[in-house]
């Protein structure tokens, strides 16, 4: 298909149309990864959002575990319940308030929220494109069917 040019797909042969739904289903698969993966990162800001939660003044000098990965903890004690280090991406790490940390994770929560919903939009679009040209597509099968069929209901008397 040339891009930016739009072609009507009921002009198209089978095989044309074979190769359109192989696109479609490789770029519903890709879509389908990115919104699971949008997911994934929106819950573990709500853990980030939890986990500063938790950093309180009544829990200081407590003794907590400090997740060093998603599986490994190891025991520290708290020291100052007023700022918290946040992982601002790439490898920074920031000194913010607990204030802060929250705002930043929520901000980051909701940007990713609006992002699923466009990618939601466009997952559905490619979906109702998808049942439209398997309709079609079945729709010209069976007419190569009824025409091998009435091809071969003739016979020739000679």
């Amino acid at each position: 298909m040339a891009s930016g040019q739009q072609i009507n797909v009921t002009d198209l042969d089978v095989p044309q149309l074979a190769d359109v739904r192989r696109q479609l289903e490789e770029e519903l698969t890709h879509l389908s990864n990115s919104y699971a993966q949008l997911r994934q990162a929106q819950a573990k800001f709500r853990a980030c959002i939890e986990n500063v939660a938790q950093v309180k003044p009544e829990n200081l000098e407590k003794t907590i575990l400090v997740p060093l990965t998603n599986s490994l903890y190891i025991p520290g004690r708290l020291s100052d319940a007023e700022h918290v280090i946040v992982d601002v991406g790439t490898g920074y790490y920031v000194k913010k308030t607990r204030a802060q940390a929250l705002k930043h994770y929520e901000a980051k929560v909701e940007f990713i929220r609006t992002n699923l919903e466009a990618l939601q939009e466009t997952i559905q679009k490619k979906q109702e494109n998808m049942n439209y040209l398997i309709n079609i597509l079945q729709m010209k099968l069976q007419q190569q069917q009824q025409q091998l069929q009435a091809g071969g209901s003739q016979v020739k008397v000679g």
